[in-house]
């Protein structure tokens, strides 16, 4: 279900906007959308899990609410990141 420090690490290196950056909100929207697809899958094989359902609707709140912040701040940066990741809207 979650991620692997090297497949993280990826993640970071590959949407990170300078050398040291971790936090920010590329960074932060990939390594979500990465846990999510992990955690969908899980949810297609195990439906009547509760608990795991919850943790993914705390996920997707939490990556719409960067996308959101993202979108005010910069809206091209926003535009690019989604398409990257293929995200809807």
């Amino acid at each position: 279900m979650s991620i692997t420090a090297e497949r993280k690490t990826e993640l970071i290196k590959e949407y990170a906007t300078g050398d040291e950056d971790t936090g920010s909100p590329e960074v932060q929207v990939a390594v979500l959308s990465e846990r999510i697809r992990n955690l969908t899958g899980h949810m297609n094989a195990h439906k009547k899990d509760f608990h795991s359902r919850r943790g993914l609707l705390m996920m997707v709140g939490r990556r719409r609410r960067l996308l959101d912040y993202l979108k005010r701040k910069d809206e091209e940066r926003y535009q690019a990141l989604i398409q990257r990741l293929g995200l809807r809207r």
